[in-house]
């Protein structure tokens, strides 16, 4: 009776666990043989590691047979390397990303590039001070070339903020206002492109996108092969990266400027320049850029690469594409390094000057103060003296009238000895004395024996006791003189 009474309890659980298990649909899975699956992601890595391990198995294959061929070291050495990285050209059409063509991002490029273009251009020679040496070679290269014509241009790195404010001072306003002549350039994905809004704001100042460590033939570097090959300019830095000791040196080139100059429809034009002073308007870790600084560009001439253009139609062309782009690379450092060297002296030379404008405008100062602290009335001449030294090297000393004085004969010729000692005294100085040479005599006197100024006090005080002592024994002579 109770068995079966309690076999109606075991049936509905049962029954409930079931409706549960189907209304959740809870199903045990047996993940040990997942990866035999073929739909399975474990599946798919092994499939990909297998894949790899082959490819490089067949490459190792291949360079064994080749060695064992007649061909020199060099060219075994030119093959294996070139098979190895896979060098080839790739070609590109005018457009691979059409995004930048819509309607929309020309409206908006037409709007923001002028704009941003001009406050750049006014902050650097406004709030700056920009020198630029060789600014009409990038002028004749982007008004002269000939229609289709691509140009590049490469410059060394230092400030996140390079482009656009030393490409917004190279080019005069009325290029600011035609945003289809103005340069792309090429930025990380990782900072210039993070969101929508960012993407959208680049994307519309002709900026185009670029992974780090994607190579030389990702998308972004298509898209700027495409710009050039529609004849339109684009603006690269070969270092990729700024500069780590704040623009004091230039790092080597990359391989990617290599292969924009040598995979182009048509040969580009390329202009190099270097710029210093970056680093001051925005150094490192700093989001607002300074004004009140002092930047030098100077832009090299064009850089000639006839020489590297060869015939690659055969079936070769894969082993001399690599050192077609290491030649390349390595021509755009080197004129880099002399432009640097070449910016670097100039700046040596302007600070040079304006330590020693400053040294001499310390010494006109120190002057003017020795000239006002001398107590000229001993002389006899503080009216003349007391102006200041630029009034003084007039031209002609403006001839003053000689004083006549009519001594009247009399028994005590005291007063008139003092009378003439008074006034012949600074009359005679008028005369033989040249204010400008004085004041001279009394600067070299001051820094060539390192005298104090009390000291000078001093020394006029002893010859204005001398003076009155002479004048006390003239006052005494002179009854004794007296014919009366």
């Amino acid at each position: 009776m109770a068995a079966g009474g309690g076999a109606p309890w075991a049936e509905q659980a049962r029954v409930v666990g079931t409706q549960i298990r189907n209304r959740f649909r809870v199903a045990p899975v047996d993940r040990r043989w997942l990866w035999r699956r073929a739909d399975g992601r474990a599946f798919e890595a092994v499939r990909r590691w297998s894949d790899r391990v082959r490819a490089l198995v067949q490459r190792s294959r291949s360079v064994d047979q080749s060695s064992t061929s007649p061909a020199t070291s060099s060219e075994v050495a030119a093959k294996s390397s070139s098979s190895a990285l896979r060098f080839y050209r790739k070609k590109v059409g005018k457009e691979v990303d059409g995004i930048e063509e819509s309607v929309i991002f020309r409206s908006l490029q037409a709007l923001a590039v002028p704009l941003i273009g001009s406050a750049c251009y006014v902050f650097m020679h406004g709030l700056n001070s920009v020198q630029i040496y060789g600014a009409e070679k990038l002028h004749q290269a982007l008004q002269e070339r000939a229609k289709g014509k691509p140009l590049l241009t490469v410059s060394n790195h230092v400030a996140a903020m390079d482009d656009p404010f030393v490409i917004a001072s190279l080019l005069p306003p009325s290029v600011m206002l035609q945003a289809q002549k103005l340069r792309w350039t090429l930025c990380a994905t990782d900072r210039c492109f993070t969101n929508p809004v960012l993407s959208t704001f680049f994307r519309s100042v002709k900026v185009l996108p670029v992974s780090r460590g994607d190579g030389i033939y990702q998308k972004g570097m298509d898209m700027a092969l495409s710009k050039l090959n529609s004849g339109g300019w684009v603006h690269i830095f070969p270092e990729r990266s700024r500069s780590r000791d704040g623009g004091k040196t230039v790092a080597p080139a990359k391989r990617g400027v290599g292969r924009l100059i040598m995979d182009a429809d048509s040969l580009p034009i390329v202009i190099p320049f270097v710029h210093t002073g970056m680093q001051d308007i925005m150094p490192v870790g700093k989001r607002i850029p300074r004004a009140g600084k002092r930047v030098i560009v100077v832009v090299g001439d064009p850089i000639n690469f006839d020489d590297l253009i060869i015939d690659n139609s055969d079936g070769t062309q894969h082993i001399s594409r690599g050192i077609l782009y290491d030649k390349a690379t390595e021509r755009i450092g080197q004129r880099l390094q002399e432009l640097k060297a070449e910016v670097d002296r100039l700046a040596a030379e302007q600070q040079s000057s304006e330590q020693q404008k400053h040294y001499i405008q310390n010494i006109k100062d120190d002057v003017y103060r020795l000239w006002q602290q001398v107590d000229w009335e001993a002389f006899g001449i503080g009216s003349s003296m007391s102006s200041e030294p630029s009034s003084i090297e007039e031209p002609a000393k403006q001839a003053k009238p000689e004083l006549h004085l009519e001594v009247e004969p009399c028994m005590n010729q005291a007063p008139s000895a003092a009378i003439s000692y008074d006034v012949l005294v600074p009359h005679w100085f008028h005369r033989h004395v040249d204010p400008s040479e004085l004041m001279g005599f009394a600067a070299r006197g001051l820094f060539k024996n390192n005298r104090l100024l009390d000291e000078g006090y001093r020394e006029l005080q002893q010859q204005a006791t001398m003076n009155a002592w002479w004048a006390s024994q003239a006052n005494s002579a002179a009854p004794r003189w007296s014919t009366a």
